[in-house]
């Protein structure tokens, strides 16, 4: 089974290697290509200024962010989230970066980089499906019809989300899901074809003695045996 965690963050800024860091992280898990409904979602407080150009993009306040966690004091519940599952990332060189920065801030405590071939760049996969078209992620909800209405700022979790659905559409949208269901329909096929194919089961009569005695005298007084009469007292089941 396919297990991958699409994956956002917003920062301070966009300059990992200049200082700016992380604030929040969003993850969406997928199994298959499937959302399964669990999700990871922390803020973190930076211990630094938002720039003006970050805040205008996120929302997220210097304030908002003050009473928030440091990265180290909500690094394991991330990893463990991710755990064995591939990374997918739009625009992987950016999250990587400050998420690698952010690992090797903590020292002799860092787990292993997060190598970028081990990740599926959702960007370059836009790029290839769509060469000369804008492919930023409002570009590729429009194109696919996916509903951007909730999102009035980039937050990580929902742009996670929102991600998902349009991994799945550069991996051939509904063929995805209808492939699925061929699967399922051809198993409920299957369990038919076998039911039906299986031995009847004769069913247990009923009649108690008196029944039966009250039908014998009544087909005694038809006369000669009528042609069904050779199908009546057949072996039953015991």
């Amino acid at each position: 089974m396919l297990r991958e965690i699409v994956l956002d963050t917003e920062t301070t800024g966009t300059e990992a290697r200049n200082g700016d860091r992380l604030i929040e992280i969003g993850a969406v898990e997928l199994l298959n290509h499937i959302p399964t409904g669990r999700t990871f979602h922390r803020y973190c407080n930076p211990q630094r200024a938002v720039s003006e150009g970050a805040f205008n993009v996120h929302g997220l306040s210097d304030a908002f962010l003050s009473d928030k966690p440091v990265f180290s004091e909500i690094v394991g519940e991330l990893l463990a989230f991710l755990a064995d599952g591939r990374l997918v990332i739009h625009n992987a060189p950016f999250d990587v970066g400050f998420l690698n920065m952010e690992y090797a801030r903590l020292g002799a405590n860092a787990p292993p980089p997060i190598q970028l071939d081990d990740v599926v760049d959702t960007l370059p996969m836009a790029r290839r499906k769509h060469p000369g078209a804008a492919n930023n992620l409002d570009a590729l909800c429009n194109r696919y019809g996916i509903d951007t209405s909730r999102r009035t700022k980039h937050g990580a979790l929902l742009d996670a989300q929102i991600l998902a659905e349009v991994y799945v559409e550069l991996l051939g949208g509904k063929q995805t899901s209808l492939g699925l269901m061929d699967v399922q329909a051809g198993s409920r096929v299957q369990a038919v074809a076998q039911a039906a194919s299986a031995a009847p089961r004769p069913y247990r009569s009923r009649l108690t003695d008196e029944e039966r005695a009250r039908h014998d005298s009544f087909r005694a007084s038809l006369g000669p045996a009528p042609i069904w009469a050779d199908y009546i007292g057949a072996d039953e089941p015991a």
